[in-house]
């Protein structure tokens, strides 16, 4: 009898084990990284504080590489994903539009990230970047489309712009119209630049939750 009583008393006291958080990893270059912000401004903190208010248990990772191409991302992708990595946020392809890479090399390696997260059962939400108009319709057409088409084809979570949280009616208006939201470089977003980022992805990242949990 004594021995029931002490076993239901350690049941008692040890209770249910506490749920790890989920962890999320962000591949991304220095969009994701902070470029130019101090650390606590940047988009992975400020997407945290979001998730975190909204009742998500989850641990952000922040895996951006300021200059990072999609080459680049695809080249570190294995060791981002370690065992404890439930998701990816991939966010990558600034670089390449800088560099005008071939939209088809693009292509091609963020195929190969989603390919190698599809292997390794974790999920993604890929985010999107949109070609300017100075390499022409053509170019601008077939880079744009890497995104919808891969997200598809891979059954990801997506958001069509990384800058979807400024754009207005789905396009990101003249720098000189937004121009407050980002650093002097007119490229990467400032703290009020990134919150407004944030409050677009962030759905999505609860979208994502969703889909690991459901699993």
């Amino acid at each position: 009898m004594m021995r029931k009583v002490m076993t239901g008393i350690v049941l008692v006291l040890s209770g249910p084990a506490a749920a790890e958080p989920l962890v999320i990893a962000a591949l991304g270059d220095s969009l994701t990284q902070g470029y130019g912000l101090p650390a606590e401004d940047g988009l992975v903190p400020q997407l945290q504080s979001w998730l975190d208010q909204n009742g998500a248990d989850v641990q952000l990772i922040n895996a951006g590489v300021s200059g990072d191409t999609t080459a680049g991302g695809l080249s570190r992708v294995a060791w981002t994903m370690t065992p404890d990595v439930d998701a990816m946020i991939v966010a990558l392809g600034g670089n390449d539009l800088l560099r005008g890479l071939d939209p088809a090399v693009s292509r091609a390696n963020i195929d190969g990230i989603l390919e190698a997260a599809q292997e390794a059962q974790v999920e993604v939400l890929l985010v999107g970047m949109n070609a300017p108009g100075n390499y022409g319709p053509a170019y601008k057409m077939s880079f744009d489309a890497i995104y919808p088409e891969l997200a598809d084809q891979y059954g990801t979570e997506f958001l069509p712009s990384f800058f979807a949280g400024l754009s207005v009616d789905g396009a990101l208006p003249p720098l000189s119209e937004v121009q407050e939201f980002f650093q002097p470089d007119g490229v990467h977003p400032n703290k009020q630049g990134v919150a407004k980022i944030v409050t677009a992805m962030g759905p999505k990242v609860l979208d994502l939750i969703a889909e690991i949990k459901a699993d």
